[in-house]
Protein backbone atom coordinates (compact mmCIF):
# COMPACT_ATOMS: atom_id res chain seq x y z
CA UNK A 1 0.00 0.00 0.00
CA UNK A 2 1.35 3.44 -0.97
CA UNK A 3 1.70 5.54 2.20
CA UNK A 4 3.00 8.69 0.47
CA UNK A 5 1.19 11.96 1.37
CA UNK A 6 -0.05 12.32 -2.22
CA UNK A 7 -1.35 8.77 -2.71
CA UNK A 8 -5.01 9.48 -1.92
CA UNK A 9 -4.99 12.71 -3.94
CA UNK A 10 -3.60 10.86 -6.97
CA UNK A 11 -6.22 8.12 -6.55
CA UNK A 12 -9.12 10.60 -6.36
CA UNK A 13 -7.73 12.52 -9.33
CA UNK A 14 -7.53 9.32 -11.38
CA UNK A 15 -11.16 8.49 -10.52
CA UNK A 16 -12.16 12.05 -11.45
CA UNK A 17 -10.46 11.80 -14.85
CA UNK A 18 -12.21 8.51 -15.59
CA UNK A 19 -15.60 10.06 -14.74
CA UNK A 20 -14.84 13.15 -16.88
CA UNK A 21 -13.83 10.93 -19.83
CA UNK A 22 -17.14 9.06 -19.51
CA UNK A 23 -19.07 12.36 -19.43
CA UNK A 24 -17.16 13.69 -22.44
CA UNK A 25 -18.02 10.53 -24.38
CA UNK A 26 -21.72 10.89 -23.57
CA UNK A 27 -21.93 14.60 -24.40
CA UNK A 28 -19.46 15.04 -27.26
CA UNK A 29 -18.81 11.49 -28.44
CA UNK A 30 -21.04 8.62 -29.42
CA UNK A 31 -23.90 9.90 -27.24
CA UNK A 32 -24.16 13.10 -29.30
CA UNK A 33 -26.23 11.43 -32.02
CA UNK A 34 -28.83 9.94 -29.66
CA UNK A 35 -32.42 11.14 -29.81
CA UNK A 36 -35.58 11.05 -27.72
CA UNK A 37 -35.77 8.98 -24.57
CA UNK A 38 -32.36 7.47 -25.18
CA UNK A 39 -30.80 10.94 -25.13
CA UNK A 40 -32.70 11.89 -21.96
CA UNK A 41 -31.52 8.69 -20.23
CA UNK A 42 -27.95 9.50 -21.21
CA UNK A 43 -28.28 13.01 -19.79
CA UNK A 44 -29.61 11.58 -16.52
CA UNK A 45 -26.53 9.37 -16.29
CA UNK A 46 -24.38 12.41 -16.98
CA UNK A 47 -26.02 14.25 -14.07
CA UNK A 48 -25.18 11.35 -11.75
CA UNK A 49 -21.60 11.26 -12.98
CA UNK A 50 -21.27 15.03 -12.49
CA UNK A 51 -22.31 14.54 -8.86
CA UNK A 52 -19.67 11.82 -8.50
CA UNK A 53 -17.04 14.11 -10.06
CA UNK A 54 -18.04 16.87 -7.64
CA UNK A 55 -17.52 14.46 -4.75
CA UNK A 56 -14.05 13.57 -6.07
CA UNK A 57 -13.19 17.29 -6.13
CA UNK A 58 -14.27 17.58 -2.48
CA UNK A 59 -12.04 14.65 -1.53
CA UNK A 60 -9.11 16.17 -3.42
CA UNK A 61 -9.61 19.46 -1.54
CA UNK A 62 -9.41 17.56 1.74
CA UNK A 63 -6.32 15.55 0.80
CA UNK A 64 -4.37 18.54 -0.51
CA UNK A 65 -4.29 19.94 3.05
CA UNK A 66 -1.90 17.16 4.09
CA UNK A 67 0.52 17.52 1.16
CA UNK A 68 3.94 19.02 2.04
CA UNK A 69 4.41 22.68 1.16
CA UNK A 70 7.37 21.89 -1.09
CA UNK A 71 5.16 20.11 -3.64
CA UNK A 72 1.74 21.57 -2.82
CA UNK A 73 1.70 24.26 -5.60
CA UNK A 74 1.74 21.72 -8.43
CA UNK A 75 -1.12 19.79 -6.82
CA UNK A 76 -3.06 23.04 -6.36
CA UNK A 77 -2.70 23.64 -10.11
CA UNK A 78 -3.99 20.14 -10.84
CA UNK A 79 -6.95 20.71 -8.51
CA UNK A 80 -7.68 24.04 -10.22
CA UNK A 81 -7.62 22.35 -13.65
CA UNK A 82 -9.99 19.63 -12.43
CA UNK A 83 -12.42 22.24 -11.10
CA UNK A 84 -12.30 24.02 -14.47
CA UNK A 85 -13.16 20.80 -16.31
CA UNK A 86 -16.06 20.13 -13.95
CA UNK A 87 -17.50 23.64 -14.42
CA UNK A 88 -17.16 23.35 -18.20
CA UNK A 89 -18.98 20.03 -18.42
CA UNK A 90 -21.69 21.17 -16.01
CA UNK A 91 -22.37 24.12 -18.30
CA UNK A 92 -22.29 21.88 -21.38
CA UNK A 93 -24.74 19.45 -19.76
CA UNK A 94 -27.08 22.32 -18.84
CA UNK A 95 -26.96 23.70 -22.39
CA UNK A 96 -27.73 20.29 -23.90
CA UNK A 97 -30.62 19.83 -21.45
CA UNK A 98 -32.06 23.14 -22.64
CA UNK A 99 -31.62 22.17 -26.28
CA UNK A 100 -33.35 18.81 -25.77
CA UNK A 101 -36.26 20.41 -23.90
CA UNK A 102 -36.64 23.08 -26.59
CA UNK A 103 -36.57 20.45 -29.34
CA UNK A 104 -39.24 18.40 -27.56
CA UNK A 105 -41.52 21.43 -27.22
CA UNK A 106 -41.08 22.34 -30.89
CA UNK A 107 -41.70 18.79 -32.07
CA UNK A 108 -44.82 18.51 -29.92
CA UNK A 109 -46.09 21.75 -31.48
CA UNK A 110 -45.75 20.39 -35.03
CA UNK A 111 -47.77 17.19 -34.53
CA UNK A 112 -50.86 17.03 -36.81
CA UNK A 113 -52.27 19.50 -39.35
CA UNK A 114 -55.56 21.47 -39.29
CA UNK A 115 -58.59 20.13 -41.17
CA UNK A 116 -61.93 21.64 -42.14
CA UNK A 117 -63.69 19.62 -39.42
CA UNK A 118 -61.11 20.70 -36.82
CA UNK A 119 -59.93 24.17 -37.82
CA UNK A 120 -57.42 24.45 -35.00
CA UNK A 121 -56.23 20.86 -35.36
CA UNK A 122 -54.37 18.87 -32.71
CA UNK A 123 -51.79 21.65 -32.57
CA UNK A 124 -54.21 24.05 -30.89
CA UNK A 125 -53.28 26.01 -27.77
CA UNK A 126 -54.88 23.35 -25.58
CA UNK A 127 -52.81 20.59 -27.16
CA UNK A 128 -49.62 22.59 -26.85
CA UNK A 129 -50.47 23.45 -23.25
CA UNK A 130 -51.07 19.79 -22.39
CA UNK A 131 -47.84 18.78 -24.11
CA UNK A 132 -45.93 21.52 -22.29
CA UNK A 133 -47.45 20.48 -18.96
CA UNK A 134 -46.50 16.84 -19.56
CA UNK A 135 -42.96 17.87 -20.45
CA UNK A 136 -42.74 20.06 -17.35
CA UNK A 137 -44.01 17.23 -15.13
CA UNK A 138 -41.51 14.85 -16.69
CA UNK A 139 -38.70 17.37 -16.12
CA UNK A 140 -39.84 17.88 -12.52
CA UNK A 141 -39.87 14.14 -11.94
CA UNK A 142 -36.38 13.77 -13.37
CA UNK A 143 -35.18 16.69 -11.25
CA UNK A 144 -36.62 15.12 -8.10
CA UNK A 145 -34.99 11.81 -8.98
CA UNK A 146 -31.65 13.56 -9.53
CA UNK A 147 -31.99 15.34 -6.20
CA UNK A 148 -32.76 12.05 -4.45
CA UNK A 149 -29.70 10.41 -6.01
CA UNK A 150 -27.60 13.46 -5.12
CA UNK A 151 -28.72 13.28 -1.48
CA UNK A 152 -27.96 9.56 -1.33
CA UNK A 153 -24.55 10.17 -2.88
CA UNK A 154 -23.91 13.01 -0.44
CA UNK A 155 -24.80 10.78 2.52
CA UNK A 156 -22.53 8.04 1.24
CA UNK A 157 -19.74 10.55 0.63
CA UNK A 158 -20.13 11.97 4.14
CA UNK A 159 -19.98 8.47 5.62
CA UNK A 160 -16.87 7.62 3.59
CA UNK A 161 -15.28 10.92 4.60
CA UNK A 162 -16.02 10.22 8.26
CA UNK A 163 -14.48 6.76 7.97
CA UNK A 164 -11.39 8.23 6.33
CA UNK A 165 -11.05 10.82 9.08
CA UNK A 166 -11.42 8.11 11.74
CA UNK A 167 -8.77 5.99 10.05
CA UNK A 168 -6.45 9.00 9.79
CA UNK A 169 -6.91 9.72 13.50
CA UNK A 170 -6.17 6.08 14.33
CA UNK A 171 -2.99 6.20 12.22
CA UNK A 172 -1.90 9.44 13.88
CA UNK A 173 -2.60 7.96 17.33
CA UNK A 174 -0.58 4.86 16.40
CA UNK A 175 2.31 7.07 15.31
CA UNK A 176 2.16 8.98 18.60
CA UNK A 177 2.14 5.69 20.51
CA UNK A 178 5.16 4.46 18.56
CA UNK A 179 7.01 7.72 19.22
CA UNK A 180 6.21 7.43 22.95
CA UNK A 181 7.36 3.80 22.98
CA UNK A 182 10.61 4.74 21.20
CA UNK A 183 11.25 7.48 23.75
CA UNK A 184 10.57 5.09 26.63
CA UNK A 185 12.90 2.47 25.11
CA UNK A 186 15.64 5.08 24.70
CA UNK A 187 15.26 6.15 28.32
CA UNK A 188 15.24 2.55 29.56
CA UNK A 189 18.33 1.79 27.49
CA UNK A 190 20.15 4.80 28.97
CA UNK A 191 19.13 3.81 32.50
CA UNK A 192 20.29 0.23 31.93
CA UNK A 193 23.66 1.43 30.63
CA UNK A 194 24.10 3.62 33.72
CA UNK A 195 23.24 0.66 36.00
CA UNK A 196 25.76 -1.55 34.22
CA UNK A 197 28.45 1.15 34.50
CA UNK A 198 27.74 1.58 38.20
CA UNK A 199 27.84 -2.19 38.69
CA UNK A 200 31.34 -2.32 37.18
CA UNK A 201 32.39 0.62 39.31
CA UNK A 202 31.09 -1.13 42.44
CA UNK A 203 32.97 -4.28 41.46
CA UNK A 204 36.20 -2.31 41.10
CA UNK A 205 35.65 -0.64 44.49
CA UNK A 206 34.80 -3.99 46.09
CA UNK A 207 37.91 -5.58 44.61
CA UNK A 208 40.01 -2.67 45.87
CA UNK A 209 38.57 -3.05 49.36
CA UNK A 210 39.29 -6.77 49.32
CA UNK A 211 42.90 -6.16 48.23
CA UNK A 212 43.37 -3.59 51.02
CA UNK A 213 41.91 -5.98 53.59
CA UNK A 214 44.14 -8.80 52.38
CA UNK A 215 47.19 -6.53 52.62
CA UNK A 216 46.22 -5.43 56.16
CA UNK A 217 45.73 -9.03 57.24
CA UNK A 218 49.06 -9.95 55.69
CA UNK A 219 50.81 -7.08 57.47
CA UNK A 220 49.22 -7.99 60.81
CA UNK A 221 50.20 -11.65 60.42
CA UNK A 222 53.76 -10.66 59.43
CA UNK A 223 54.14 -8.47 62.48
CA UNK A 224 52.87 -11.22 64.81
CA UNK A 225 55.07 -13.86 63.26
CA UNK A 226 58.33 -11.97 63.06
CA UNK A 227 58.12 -10.03 66.30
Amino acid sequence: MDNSPTALFDSYEQDFRQIIDSIRLKLDGEGKDERGEQRRATLRRVEMELDEADEMISQMEIEIQGIPQSIKPQYQNRLKAAKGDLVRFKKLSKDIHSQVSRAELLSSGRVGTPTSDEPYGPTSDRTRLLAGTATLEDGTRRLQESQRIALETEDQGAEILMNLRTQREQIENSRDTLRTADTAIDRASGTLKKMIRRMYQQRVVTAGIIVVLVLLIAIILWEKVFR
